[in-house]
């Protein structure tokens, strides 16, 4: 999740792809669905996914009372489902009184999949990794216990994490890093803990150079996602982000590891649903 100023919401027209969309097999494992952004359409903005292709939506709470808005809205669509989690940046705004609370909601078996989103985060400087850390631990703790998968946020921390996961002895982990921007060689120490990735639309920006880190992870260690309502890729740039702009990424990902969109929409779609058995 990234907290960038928001630019107001433009019409979009979905018209070039929705005949298209019906041969793909589309995912978007990371969306932020009960923020303020979709209070007015938030139906509209689910038919827009179903029409661009998309049959799983997962959505992620950052601290107790977002999560518990994550299964609201999980339980009110059939294709939507849930992680539940206490973000880095929300540390503070947590309890460990929440945590039990947290475990009771992961409990949903028919709707939440994963534990998340969870990490690190020292780009935010409001709050010190010495805090960040037992929370993390908790949280895969959770995992652990109800066998689920995590989806973890790492901006900025790259040896903090490599450290988090060296000192806790971590070789093996169900999991995403979610809206990766690390090098390629730490691409690789995920990729060797068995751990998938994903990239946001900022891969599609005329400014992102790290292509090469993209076309290092094997496209069957990827997974879709769009960190709606954050980050829309081109040719949506600028506007509110939202699931449907998920073929935009795919798009590109295909081109960067120079094979058929409908691999990388069909690949893309077995890894989520062998991560998630949603």
């Amino acid at each position: 999740m990234y907290l960038y100023s928001f630019v107001r919401f433009c019409q979009v027209d979905f018209s070039s792809f929705t005949n298209q969309a019906l041969k793909m097999l589309l995912t978007d494992t990371h969306t932020h669905l009960h923020f303020d952004q979709y209070r007015d359409d938030l139906p509209s903005v689910i038919q827009r996914a179903e029409e661009a292709g998309i049959k799983k939506i997962l959505t992620l709470g950052t601290d107790l009372k977002s999560s518990r808005e994550a299964v609201r809205i999980a339980e009110q669509y059939e294709m939507v489902y849930a992680a539940v989690g206490i973000h880095p940046t929300d540390v503070h705004n947590s309890t460990p009184a929440n945590f039990p609370e947290i475990k009771k909601l992961a409990r949903n078996e028919e709707k939440v999949v994963a534990i998340g989103e969870i990490g690190l985060d020292l780009y935010w400087k409001e709050v010190p990794l010495q805090d960040q850390l037992p929370v993390l631990d908790k949280m895969l703790e959770i995992a652990h216990e109800l066998n689920l998968p995590v989806v973890i946020h790492n901006r900025d921390a790259q040896p903090e994490m490599q450290q988090f996961f060296a000192d806790r002895k971590i070789q093996s982990l169900r999991g995403v890093m979610h809206s990766f921007a690390g090098s390629s060689a730490d691409a690789q120490f995920y990729l060797n803990r068995e751990l998938y990735i994903s990239f946001t639309g900022v891969i599609t920006f005329k400014n992102f150079k790290s292509l090469d880190v993209v076309k290092s992870v094997p496209v069957d260690r990827l997974l879709l996602e769009t960190d709606s309502p954050f980050l829309a890729p081109v040719p949506q740039r600028g506007k509110r982000n939202e699931p449907a702009f998920v073929r935009h990424i795919a798009d590109k990902l295909a081109e960067v590891h120079s094979v058929p969109l409908e691999k990388i929409c069909s690949v893309t779609y077995g890894n989520a649903e062998e991560l998630f058995k949603w």
